[in-house]
């Protein structure tokens, strides 16, 4: 399964200091917020215990690379993530499990065509 990091909003977290605090936890990078790109909301039966219907929003951030090492993770991310990689994005939008995180990554193209400047 090839997915984008994602995860829970701490007590006291925005979602944006979600997005960043994930993206460093489950790739080893460290970024900043240039453009919120879209929430994804869903709903999903819990497949352990008591089998609960959880209904779930997911906001995805455009981030821009500061500091790093991909894939360099501390010992217990590695429960929750295999392997930690960059992507192409035209390549990405092809390879992603999740129909949603696809849609992401075209606005993430969408996003980038009209400001590449500030991408830099």
């Amino acid at each position: 399964m090839l997915a984008l990091p994602k995860g829970l909003v701490d007590p006291g977290e925005t979602p944006e200091q979600t997005a960043l605090r994930e993206v460093r936890e489950e790739t080893g990078i460290t970024a900043r917020v240039l453009t919120k790109l879209t929430d994804i909301k869903y709903v999903y039966v819990r497949s352990w215990g008591d089998k609960q219907r959880i209904f779930k929003i997911v906001s995805f951030y455009l981030l821009r690379y500061d500091s790093g090492t991909i894939d360099d993770l501390v010992s217990s991310m590695r429960i929750e993530v295999k392997r930690a990689f960059w992507i192409p994005l035209p390549e990405a939008r092809r390879r992603l499990t999740y129909r949603g995180e696809r849609e992401v990554i075209g606005l993430a193209e969408q996003y980038l065509a009209l400001h590449s400047k500030e991408a830099r």
